[in-house]
């Protein structure tokens, strides 16, 4: 019989894979949503204006998720999950790409540009992006990459974190 630390952590991890395989479709009592931000950081960038790439270089292996209130919902998963998120399940940022704040170092001093995010391809440690800019201007070349991806909604569905929401420890790793 498992004990309420094994099952609290085995409905994380069903938890974890319905929210990477957005195959999560049934929603709670109250037709909850759980509204994520994602972070990626690299340890530098390289942009060509020419193909609109962005290329994040030895970008962290894990991507980091948080919810909005109220659930406050915090974790990681792999970037090599995440990036399948603009081909599969029928909310993907394939129909609706998203915005993100990409900030970045550039010979000590923080840039800021917003721009959409699509077509990415992870390769060799490198994260590469296809990017319209919306506002601000993006170096050549910088370092400390912070991407702040903006929200994309999920269902909560009967065994997400939305049972939990009592628990002050609400930490998930998605593999």
């Amino acid at each position: 019989m498992p004990n309420r630390r094994q099952f609290i952590a085995g409905a994380t991890g069903l938890a974890g894979a319905l929210l990477v395989s957005r195959a999560a479709s049934a929603q709670d009592a109250a037709g909850a949503n759980a509204d994520f931000l994602f972070v990626q950081t690299a340890d530098s960038m390289a942009f060509d204006a020419d193909q609109n790439r962005l290329t994040l270089h030895d970008i962290s292996p894990t991507t980091l998720f948080f919810s909005d209130r109220p659930e406050r919902i915090a974790g990681n998963m792999s970037t090599e999950a995440f990036v399948p998120f603009w081909s599969e399940g029928k909310d993907s940022f394939l129909s609706d790409p998203p915005n993100a704040d990409i900030s970045i170092l550039e010979n000590g001093t923080l840039r800021q540009t917003v721009a959409v995010l699509d077509d990415p391809v992870l390769e060799n440690g490198d994260l590469h992006y296809t990017v319209k800019i919306i506002e601000g201007d993006m170096p050549v070349t910088g370092d400390h990459v912070s991407v702040f991806i903006d929200v994309i909604g999920m269902p909560l569905t009967p065994v997400s974190f939305a049972g939990a929401r009592r628990r002050a420890y609400r930490r998930a790793v998605l593999r």
